[in-house]
């Protein structure tokens, strides 16, 4: 059934009634609890990041918003959408990797952030050692990947026409990113990081 009209309104004591009438000539009314979100006061809007009033609202990075200022590695772009510096998060980053076709990026690792990615457009490897050999997880659009914290990884765009596009949410505030000269580079916070799950 689909709706063909709807009038909502406010009772005096907090509770929505949604009042819709269908295809069918039925109108039917149903009452929703409401829930009240108090405004920001004048004086609340320019506080620092971090403070109770900036976490009262949402906060919206539009396409054209977002920024280079992050971490880097050679032979990608990275672009920041959602951080404590932009939105004044406590414990996810979010934003977007970018390889060129061709590319291949530099090693590196994510510190103590763990990493959910989602690959947009393109079709992305990702390469990492496991037991000494190179690993490649071939992926396409749709596709999701986790990069556990401080595992030295790059990424490479095997095509020579599409660029390779992902989504990056990480559990750090901010975009950890630790440059390696190789996979084979010694991490002994990813050690220590093993020795604690054991």
């Amino acid at each position: 059934m689909t709706g063909v009209g709807a009038r909502n309104h406010r009772s005096t004591t907090g509770v929505l009634w949604v009042g819709r009438t269908f295809s069918s000539g039925i109108r039917k009314e149903v009452r929703v609890q409401s829930i009240i979100v108090p405004p920001m006061s004048t004086g609340d809007r320019g506080r620092e990041n971090g403070t109770a009033a900036w976490h009262r609202r949402l906060h919206h990075t539009g396409r054209g918003g977002l920024s280079e200022e992050t971490g880097q590695t050679p032979g990608m772009r990275r672009y920041e959408a959602i951080s404590g510096k932009r939105n004044g998060s406590r414990k996810i980053w979010m934003g977007e990797s970018h390889v060129a076709p061709g590319m291949v990026s530099g090693d590196h690792h994510h510190g103590e952030a763990e990493t959910g990615i989602y690959v947009v457009s393109g079709h992305p490897v990702f390469v990492f050692l496991d037991e000494d050999a190179e690993r490649r997880v071939e992926t396409g659009p749709g596709d999701y990947v986790y990069v556990p914290p401080y595992v030295p990884h790059r990424e490479e765009n095997p095509s020579g026409e599409e660029e390779a596009v992902v989504v990056l949410a990480r559990s750090t505030q901010e975009g950890i990113v630790v440059n390696l000269e190789s996979l084979r580079a010694e991490v002994p916070e990813l050690e220590r990081w093993i020795a604690e799950l054991d």
